[in-house]
């Protein structure tokens, strides 16, 4: 089955966002935001993008600084140039005090044409939806605005994380958000999903030390409930992460026998599975999947 059909496949890490994606993000405290703000940040400014966060209007400026440059290198430089702002959404809809669909994807537009026109690669918001209480935003037009966002993300020019709290949001209005999105994140650095789905073990975030025993356990039962005579494929394409120990526990039980297996992974991944052995493992096929950084 392809990746796409399992679910949970729109699910992936912040470092996966390629230009032009438009990703969905839920937390639940200041640190869970902060770290996926500031990877997102640092992640445009490598890329040659120009970054603004559109803040929760509740914090200011030195704040939001902070959260990123605790997490990262000094952030004066790219400050300093211009290529990563803070704003708000007041700001961008200003001279206007009203939130309305069209008004806020015109100013959008605007900023992306703006980066390209200063030699950017790119605009990349992160958008800390805290602004609808803020304008007091139907949310009902805030998710029609949700759904009705493709032409902005086209061209693969702008990409964009919509960032909802879930203390402020209703249950209801968060699964109705992240279903518009076309992508998904996971809320904090370091986690790691697993979904299990007809025949295909989907892997998502990182798969580190701390997660090794889960990591290890979804492979043992995955290949615990597939037949002998079946295929499992074990989707590592949506990993950020994978640490020598995973590995080498992948291939030790996939040694023991039992279904044959498709592992589709990252050229980085393959070259470090093949140096541990797995071309000896005839039951094992590696796919490499590379994606667009």
């Amino acid at each position: 089955m392809p990746a796409s059909e399992v679910e949970g496949s729109r699910l992936m890490p912040v470092h996966h966002m390629r230009p032009g994606d438009h990703a969905f993000v839920s937390y639940g405290d200041g640190e869970s935001r902060s770290q996926i703000m500031a990877t997102y940040a640092w992640l445009g400014v490598a890329r040659g993008e120009k970054v603004t966060i559109y803040a929760d209007p509740r914090l200011d400026e030195r704040e939001m600084r902070h959260a990123v440059h605790a997490r990262g290198p000094s952030m004066a430089p790219a400050l300093g140039r211009g290529q990563v702002e803070f704003s708000t959404m007041r700001a961008l809809l200003s001279p206007d005090r009203e939130f309305t669909v069209r008004r806020q994807q015109s100013r959008l537009a605007e900023e992306t044409e703006r980066a390209l026109h200063q030699g950017y690669t790119g605009f990349r918001a992160f958008i800390d939806m805290a602004w609808v209480a803020d304008l007091n935003a139907d949310v009902a037009v805030v998710i029609h605005r949700e759904t009705h966002a493709d032409h902005l993300f086209a061209d693969g020019h702008y990409s964009e994380i919509c960032a909802y709290d879930r203390r402020w949001f209703a249950r209801g209005v968060l699964d109705q958000m992240a279903e518009a999105h076309p992508c998904r994140l996971l809320d904090r650095l370091g986690l790691l999903s697993i979904t299990a789905a007809d025949g295909t073990l989907l892997v998502i975030g990182e798969a580190d030390v701390s997660g090794r025993a889960r990591f290890t356990g979804g492979v043992r039962a995955a290949l615990a409930r597939t037949d002998r005579s079946a295929l499992l494929t074990i989707d590592l394409s949506r990993l950020h992460f994978l640490s020598l120990g995973c590995a080498t526990d992948l291939l030790a039980l996939a040694a023991v026998g039992g279904p044959r297996l498709s592992v589709a992974c990252s050229p980085l991944m393959a070259r470090t599975l093949r140096r541990l052995g797995s071309d000896a493992l005839p039951q094992l096929a590696l796919i490499e999947v590379s994606r667009q950084c």
